[in-house]
């Protein structure tokens, strides 16, 4: 598991950056429409560009966003999770899937 990514809550979705080795962007969360049960809950923008999608999830009482990032320069989507950190900000934390 890596952290890619911090992020404060705001009364609109998050705010924070992404950093990677390749990547160092501000992005933020910003809360979508759903037009069905599986449409995401927020959409990830880097300025106005759309980074990402994340779905709200519960895993053993916690809440969490599931969050996937793609974009062309990528060899394959990134999945992580958003998840609230000890001292009430949020991190994005990313971890290979098996068969990756």
């Amino acid at each position: 598991m890596a952290i890619i990514g911090t992020f404060t809550k705001t009364e609109n979705g998050f705010t924070g950056a992404v950093k990677t080795l390749c990547l160092d962007v501000k992005a933020k969360f910003v809360p979508t429409p759903k037009d069905n049960d599986k449409g995401p809950d927020f959409r990830l923008l880097v300025g106005n560009i759309e980074f990402g999608a994340g779905w709200k999830k519960t895993s053993q009482n916690r809440n969490f966003v599931s969050v996937r990032l793609d974009d062309p320069s990528f060899g394959a989507p990134i999945y992580a999770n958003l998840v609230e950190a000890e001292d009430s900000t949020y991190i994005l934390i990313w971890s290979r899937r098996s068969g990756d």
